[in-house]
């Protein structure tokens, strides 16, 4: 009896992890409309924030820290 349960647990595991591997079932997208409107005021969006970010007076540079500072040229 005990075995019995252990392979039956065993059993509902493997299935188990196999269905979550495998997605299970989907419904078909009814609201196909409302996902792509919803995409077109995503991108909208998206583009008055990339308008708001303000222009960085010098160009960012990130090995600043890890190069030494070029010397200062002498004038001849």
């Amino acid at each position: 009896m005990r075995i019995l349960v252990i392979a039956a647990l065993a059993l509902a595991l493997a299935v188990g992890s196999a269905q979550a591997q495998m997605g299970g079932r989907r419904q078909p997208n009814e609201g196909g409309q409302k996902a792509d409107n919803k995409s077109k005021v995503d991108e909208k969006a998206y583009k008055a924030a990339l308008e708001r970010i303000p222009e960085p007076k010098e160009k960012y540079d990130p090995w600043d820290g890890a190069r030494p500072s070029a010397p200062a040229k002498k004038p001849k």
